[in-house]
């Protein structure tokens, strides 16, 4: 069953897009997006909005270590 979005957590899942960024950084963050929209979607309360900023923060390093990835592959 679904669970109603509040707001805040609404809000969050914009943190999420992923369609900005370069096409090999895109298949980083996909699976993110899709974990963030599951989780807010099926759960409830304050708790679900701290996971989704965790899960950010660490969609946000996954990105930053891909990017580093790709850097030194081409140099």
């Amino acid at each position: 069953m679904a669970a109603t979005i509040h707001p805040a957590t609404a809000q969050m899942l914009g943190n999420f897009r992923f369609d900005h960024l370069p096409a090999h950084l895109q298949e980083v963050s996909r699976p993110f997006h899709a974990l963030a929209h599951r989780l807010a979607e099926t759960l409830t309360g304050p708790e679900v909005t701290k996971a989704l900023d965790d899960l950010w923060k660490a969609k946000n390093w996954a990105v930053v270590a891909a990017s580093n990835t790709e850097q030194e592959a081409s140099s």
